[in-house]
């Protein structure tokens, strides 16, 4: 006869169900630290959020652990990055964390930079970088590659940590000292061809949020650093967002996913309706040009960084020394674009736009696990067999499914299940498992359904 979970079990270490199919955990056996109370030094919702739901946990001031259902999170983010770089013809590299001093010192931002860089020596007393960026290294890389307009256009891109010693850090992962980062590098043998690479980016950009479920706002921005004479910055409408923005309501209305550019034409068309209307951050409001926008169509809310784009021109290529022949022979300085995305910063900022009181509320395409399967009595025989049975078919049909197995009160198992903010639960009660019924619960919205067991199967797996 098998033993109960423990009551503990929320300490217990993680195992992954080792049989095939989906991935699947039992809650008994995870190692998913919740907390009933708030951490005192959590100030914004995702911080307070992301620490309660067992996500991370602090190990020095802005820098976090990523335990196992967090780490999900982050990996589920990354994955549609990358995907829609590839979609957008970068190819992946991975560059190190710890850079040469020398490649700084070259292009000139070694001293300019402050003491936001992290610099170290090594035993042999060369000057090293903690990277917060990586211009001077991808230039110098691609540098050595490309010696004719023949090898041009190229973006290449990379997702790695990166260290930036904020003075004050705070907010979580919204604003950490180490953090995931997205950097795409593209590499054009003109003007025209960088902003054709620029376009790209643009929209890729805009589908990459569309798909985790964020409306994100393109707006003119200031280069900063980076440098460069063209850049945007892409902002996430949030109660809770760091910054005023104002935007023409059109601009909710765009579907970034509805079409597929395959043109420079049609990356402009899209590129273009962006810029024909107003939207700016608290930086760049133009009072004037606002006023001049029709009262019923101006929106003014807060709003989340989650991406930024530049376009530098030569900036790099021409400091690090880079060239490759033209048509004619001539050397020619490479094209430059820069484009990032915090990584880990997203999943803070898709919990800034997506909770309620209880807790968070993931979109499908991010969550730790599609389903939680709630089983209201453990150890009542026909409530252990449906929840057995729906937990093995739901994860042969692909479906990811976090059982809680656990012996506890089913208000603590709903209290954590809305915590946790999987898309949705199929709770299993005696009453109601005697009857092969079970309730399926969607988050978002909190509507329900008293359905038999394969209408729910249905439900998730069709």
């Amino acid at each position: 006869m098998r033993s109960p979970p423990p009551r503990s079990a929320l300490g217990s270490a993680a195992i992954l169900d080792p049989r095939p199919g989906a991935p699947a955990l039992r809650l008994s056996r995870a190692f998913l630290p919740t907390l009933k109370e708030t951490p005192a030094e959590a100030q914004i919702v995702s911080h307070r959020l992301m620490l309660r739901a067992g996500l991370i946990r602090q190990t020095a001031a802005g820098i976090y652990a990523w335990l196992p259902a967090g780490l999900r999170v982050l990996n589920n983010v990354a994955r549609i990055v990358r995907e829609e770089q590839d979609r957008a013809g970068a190819q992946e590299i991975l560059m190190p964390t710890i850079q040469p001093a020398e490649l700084w010192q070259r292009s000139g931002r070694y001293d300019d930079y402050g003491k936001e860089m992290l610099r170290i020596r090594d035993r042999h007393e060369r000057e090293m970088l903690f990277g917060p960026t990586n211009e001077e290294m991808v230039t110098d890389i691609f540098g050595q590659f490309a010696k004719s307009y023949r090898d041009l256009p190229r973006n290449l891109y990379h997702i790695q940590w990166k260290f930036r010693d904020e003075v004050r850090p705070r907010f979580g992962v919204m604003r950490g000292r180490e953090f995931l980062m997205k950097d795409a590098y593209s590499f054009d043998l003109t003007q025209q061809g960088a902003q054709h690479s620029y376009r790209q980016m643009f929209v890729a950009y805009l589908r990459t949020f569309a798909r985790m479920g964020l409306k994100a706002i393109p707006m003119q921005a200031d280069t900063g650093p980076i440098g460069g004479n063209l850049s945007h910055e892409f902002i996430i409408l949030a109660e809770t967002g760091e910054s005023q923005v104002f935007l023409h309501r059109a601009l909710l209305a765009f579907d970034a996913l509805r079409d597929t550019p395959d043109t420079d034409a049609d990356l402009s068309h899209i590129t273009d309706f962006w810029t024909q209307h107003y939207a700016a951050t608290d930086e760049k409001h133009d009072e004037a040009a606002w006023n001049a926008i029709p009262e019923e169509d101006r929106v003014s809310a807060r709003g989340i960084e989650v991406g930024h784009i530049f376009y530098f021109g030569t900036k790099y290529s021409a400091a690090m020394g880079m060239t490759v022949a033209g048509p004619d022979g001539t050397p020619v300085h490479p094209e430059m674009g820069s484009y990032g995305i915090g990584v880990s910063r997203l999943v803070g900022a898709i919990i800034e736009a997506s909770h309620d009181e209880a807790g968070i509320i993931w979109p499908e395409s991010v969550a730790p696990f599609r389903v939680g399967l709630l089983n209201l009595k453990v150890g009542d025989a026909t409530t252990d067999s449906l929840c057995a049975d729906l937990y093995e078919r739901l994860r042969a049909n692909g479906v990811e499914v976090l059982y809680d197995d656990r012996e506890e009160r089913a208000g603590v198992k709903f209290a954590d299940a809305d915590l946790i903010g999987l898309p949705w639960q199929v709770i299993v009660g005696p009453k109601g498992a005697a009857g092969g019924m079970v309730e399926l619960k969607r988050r978002k919205g909190g509507e329900r359904h008293e359905l038999d067991r394969d209408s729910v199967l249905e439900r998730l797996i069709g």
